[in-house]
């Protein structure tokens, strides 16, 4: 399968919503992340908007903060392409 360039994928989309119901469903707001994470939170704002990428090592971190290990979160992430496809 050709890699799409645009954050604006629809595989990219999954990938922040994820991000984004893994954090509502841990019961954390945007704000206990950032302190979790030593940053601020319109960083995990922009991230989770999409206007910041996250590189491997940061989603691993995040995973951390949100209690979940990063090879469930990929495996959700993976449900979630084939339920796209």
């Amino acid at each position: 399968m050709p890699m799409e360039k645009s954050i604006y994928s629809q595989h990219y989309r999954l990938f922040l919503e994820l991000l984004r119901t893994t954090r509502e469903k841990a019961g954390l707001t945007q704000g206990n992340i950032a302190v979790k994470l030593n940053t601020t939170q319109s960083f995990i704002s922009n991230c989770e908007r999409g206007e910041r990428r996250l590189d491997l090592v940061e989603l691993r971190s995040w995973c951390e903060a949100l209690d979940i290990s990063l090879s469930e979160f990929v495996k959700r992430f993976d449900r979630g392409l084939g339920q796209d496809a």
